[in-house]
């Protein structure tokens, strides 16, 4: 099989984030053939895309009006997230700044029926708190109407059929939100989601009568279902339990009743198309026939005829599909290029589980390189990808990272330790505060696992992982340090302690209900912390961050790489000026994966 360097893998584009225009001809979505995202736009299925923006930075989202020609897209500078919102014209003539408040983060709530008027979150009054806004479209900065002065960290989800009220998310955690329905005009604020304990209400959508709210929540069980909220009972009725698995997404037109949701079954989705012909009773429509991956989206046409949404596979790109409702005949309306790549030399990976300390079974995703002999020959060397959130989830998508290592003779290993999301509640909840650790024994399961395969070598065992798996990846070198070879942490947590209390000021309250809080549990999390316990770090350490990092401060990675330096073992640090949490711009990713195979060339 032929050789490609890193920087043709990095060339590797994905399309996503689709978006209908008001008429349903014209299709909007984002791709990264400039090295960062824009917003570009289709007419047809298979016609050369138009590009509609041409910043320097990426583009996060992209929504028509519903009424014109228009759309409003979000950008940050530098990786920061503070998120502005701009006016683009349809044929990408004219692109109007609509918030200008650079030191704000913007979250985007929609747009009301007519398009006249949008709805956003911002923490503009003060850094910790978010507040509701309402803004016509040719109203700019500190015209936008305060409607609601919030008290944590909120986002409106959608305005309501008669444009009279909002549907608003509080978020505790991220296994814990509540629901509100704002009145626009009185500012009078509904909570319609009274609970107890932890529970997720998540892609909202408000019904075609405006009297409940269609969403996914695990109230009462530990896997989230499709249901039905009464927005004046609070009654919460299941429309569909979906089975063993979490309902993931819901997508409903507000004018038919019309709707997608999709089940997360071991990582794949499985899509359900139907139409609403009662509160809880639908009629079902021929499942899509779309290739076996993950799905985003979907996003509805004008009349609900056909929803657009994006799929991707670990050997498949990303790409926008447009989905038929009645009949579930699709098409490809995308072709993002692979770089010259042939799809037949990207690997498939194997869903395996493996046994842990106590008895669980972990899933995780194992892919060998096409040449991956054993025995006599010796094993591949593996790099054990850990993820972050941590109620995030590794799964079966296109990796061109992955892709290339795998060109390159190394196996990959992508486990869904404890604490991941999408295995019910009870499974999420196994790392929490002082269960911390629980997940790291995990990796090493996974370690030993491994060392079992006769495709592996058991002395080339390498450890990666971005923000939370950046500290897993720490973690795993101080609690185990004789079982790797190499380490690279990526945007991750060196301290807790330092991490809780230099994080952006809206995300700490969110973050300490995962991991602890500084008033009750610092001794703990400093006792845990990879700064406290480098002195057993014996592997190799290469460190990567972005300088405006608001998540993970950028002195995290400063501190494990001095700390580390200190006791003798190799370290590389790079620092990205123009980067946040992650690297957004081609030529620095470029950059940052050809430093991680060097660094890997050299000690493993």
């Amino acid at each position: 099989m032929p050789a490609y360097d890193f920087e043709r893998y990095l060339n590797v584009r994905s399309a996503s984030a689709p978006s209908f225009g008001p008429d349903g001809d014209r299709l909007s979505f984002l791709m990264d053939t400039t090295g960062v995202p824009q917003v570009w736009r289709l007419d047809a299925p298979g016609e050369w895309p138009r590009q509609l923006t041409f910043e320097e930075e990426a583009v996060s989202f992209a929504s028509w009006s519903p009424e014109r020609d228009e759309l409003v897209f979000g950008m940050d500078r530098g990786g920061d997230e503070r998120t502005q919102l701009f006016r683009l014209d349809g044929d990408g003539e004219t692109v109007t700044p609509l918030t200008d408040m650079p030191e704000a983060i913007h979250y985007w709530g929609g747009w009301n029926s007519d398009g006249s008027t949008f709805a956003f979150a911002s923490n503009r009054r003060e850094e910790a708190v978010f507040d509701v806004y309402v803004q016509g479209r040719d109203e700019r900065g500190d015209d936008a109407e305060l409607v609601y002065e919030g008290d944590g960290l909120l986002s409106p989800v959608g305005w309501s059929p008669d444009d009279e009220s909002l549907a608003i998310v509080k978020s505790h955690s991220s296994f814990d939100q509540d629901v509100y329905v704002l009145d626009v005009e009185t500012g009078e604020l509904d909570h319609v989601t009274p609970h107890e304990g932890d529970v997720r209400f998540t892609s909202i959508n408000w019904s075609p009568d405006g009297d409940a709210l269609y969403l996914a929540t695990d109230e009462g069980a530990d896997t989230t279902y499709f249901a039905r909220l009464d927005v004046e009972t609070y009654e919460i009725e299941t429309v569909d339990d979906g089975g063993d698995w979490n309902v993931e997404s819901v997508g409903v037109d507000e004018d038919t009743g019309r709707f997608v949701f999709g089940r997360n079954v071991d990582g794949y989705t499985e899509l359900t198309v139907g139409e609403l012909t009662g509160e809880t009773d639908y009629e079902e429509f021929p499942t899509p026939d779309l290739p076996r991956g993950v799905t985003g989206g979907p996003a509805f046409d004008d009349e609900a005829e056909r929803f657009a949404l994006t799929v991707t596979r670990s050997t498949d790109n990303t790409n926008v599909y447009v989905v038929d409702v009645e009949s579930g005949e699709t098409q490809r309306w995308t072709d993002a290029a692979t770089a010259g790549i042939p799809r037949s030399s990207f690997v498939k990976p194997e869903l395996i589980r493996y046994e842990t300390f106590d008895g669980r079974e972990i899933p995780a995703f194992f892919s060998l390189p096409a040449d991956a002999g054993g025995g006599a020959d010796g094993g591949a060397p593996v790099i054990v990808d850990i993820h972050g959130g941590p109620e995030s989830q590794r799964r079966p998508s296109f990796s061109p990272v992955k892709q290339y290592f795998c060109n390159r003779g190394y196996a990959y290993f992508e486990p869904n330790v404890r604490g991941s999301s999408s295995y019910g509640k009870a499974y999420t909840h196994l790392d929490d505060v002082r269960k911390r650790m629980d997940s790291v024994k995990d990796i090493e399961a996974a370690v030993e696992w491994l060392r079992d395969r006769s495709e592996v070598d058991p002395d080339r065992i390498v450890a990666m992982g971005g923000s939370y798996g950046g500290f897993m990846v720490l973690a795993a070198l101080t609690e185990y340090p004789d079982l790797w070879a190499a380490g690279v942490d990526i945007v991750g947590i060196a301290n807790f302690v330092t991490f809780l209390e230099n994080t952006g000021d809206w995300r700490r309250e969110h973050r300490e209900a995962e991991y602890g809080s500084l008033e009750e549990d610092r001794e703990f999390l400093e006792s845990i912390s990879p700064t406290t316990n480098a002195d057993r770090i014996e592997a190799p350490l290469l460190v990567l961050h972005g300088a405006n990092d608001p998540r993970v401060p950028v002195g995290e990675a400063e501190r494990i790489a001095d700390v580390v330096a200190e006791q003798g073992v190799p370290v590389e640090k790079l620092i990205f000026e123009d980067e946040g949490h992650g690297f957004s711009k081609l030529e620095n990713r470029i950059e940052a994966y050809t430093t991680v195979a060097d660094f890997l060339d050299e000690h493993v």
